[in-house]
């Protein structure tokens, strides 16, 4: 599929920041960019799919099949690359995305034990084939990333995945990492351990070396 558009996701398994790096990165874009920057996230982006998104993380919600679970994501995401993604990248908009379908393989696939190769079928199913064309992945180690979700999270925010297990969040990142090396000519691999600034300057010139012509 031809885009006149440039799509990025961004990922990372939790307390890696890519949600504070992705805030700042649109705050220094928007000026220049404008109405061709586009910042989303999943599950979300569309009204519909934010409804999702809200069933999803409800702590209430503890007795939902993983298996729901992981067709409600990509339920969202269908919704999410319909109404928003493919009509922004038709437009010769950059899509910058806080997730995407390598977080349901991580999270659901390897995460919750379902397969990674059956979350990657429904998915392909639900985006119709769309990947991004460059995934920027922050890499930190579980310990850190959880050691920073008690430091920073409000109890009130904790939702259903922050409850999970050391062993689960463990997995994602393994799950992570078998991605990377199945796809390492799309992934850019940044020491989400470092300060944040330095962090930011590095996505930012991983942004702009896969997207050259909004920078010119």
């Amino acid at each position: 599929m031809g885009h006149r558009g440039k799509f990025i996701s961004f990922e990372g398994p939790d307390g890696a920041g890519k949600t504070s790096v992705l805030t700042t990165i649109q705050e220094l874009l928007a000026p220049a960019l404008g109405e061709r920057l586009i910042v989303t996230r999943e599950p979300g982006g569309d009204p519909i799919a934010e409804q999702i998104r809200s069933v999803i993380l409800d702590r209430k919600n503890q007795a939902m099949d993983v298996r729901t679970e992981a067709l409600l994501y990509a339920a969202s995401r269908r919704q999410h690359v319909v109404s928003t993604i493919l009509p922004a990248l038709e437009n010769g908009q950059l899509v910058l995305c806080d997730r995407f379908v390598d977080s349901s393989i991580a999270y659901q696939g390897a995460g919750r034990k379902i397969g990674e190769q059956s979350i990657a079928e429904i998915n392909h199913f639900a985006t119709q084939g769309l990947l991004p064309a460059k995934t920027i992945y922050f890499d930190i180690p579980v310990s850190v990333g959880l050691k920073r979700i008690a430091q920073h999270r409000d109890t009130k925010k904790i939702d259903r995945l922050d409850v999970e297990t050391v062993d689960f969040h463990e997995r994602v990142h393994a799950g992570y990492d078998r991605l990377i090396n199945q796809n390492p000519d799309r992934y850019v691999v940044i020491d989400a351990s470092q300060e944040l600034d330095v962090v930011v300057a590095e996505a930012l010139t991983a942004i702009q070396a896969v997207a050259p012509e909004y920078f010119e």
